[in-house]
């Protein structure tokens, strides 16, 4: 029951992040591109990558903390739904270059980001 209570409160925290920092990056960026998304999903990306691997190597986040971190938090945080249909929207739009980007920055900096994150993880806990 605890763990669920975790989850739902790492969950709470992860749908306001999102909304404050997607607004933040399109009054930053601009609002002609999906940033708030991108900038959403690269955070995330490199929080699970480092967060996977510290908590999986290490005994420094319990494994219900660790739950409620990716599946709550950065389930939340994260945002595949709206890429998609951001996505489509360019396609719908004809606007196949904003639309392959869209793609290309998603998936190509994403992988990084959790490649990044998982070798700070590395760093932090001493390889493995």
């Amino acid at each position: 029951m605890r763990e669920m209570l975790y989850l739902a409160i790492a969950g709470a925290l992860g749908a306001l992040s999102r909304y404050g920092l997607s607004g933040l990056s399109y009054r930053v960026l601009g609002d002609r591109f999906a940033w708030g998304t991108l900038v959403v999903n690269v955070l995330g990306s490199f929080l699970i990558g480092l967060i996977a691997h510290v908590g999986l190597s290490t005994d420094v986040l319990p494994p219900a903390y660790r739950t409620a971190v990716t599946v709550g938090f950065l389930g939340a945080l994260t945002t595949f739904s709206t890429f998609s249909y951001e996505t489509m929207g360019y396609l719908e739009d004809g606007d196949w270059r904003a639309a392959l980007l869209n793609i290309g920055a998603n998936v190509i900096v994403c992988l990084l980001a959790v490649a990044v994150g998982m070798a700070l993880g590395r760093f932090l806990t001493g390889g493995g």
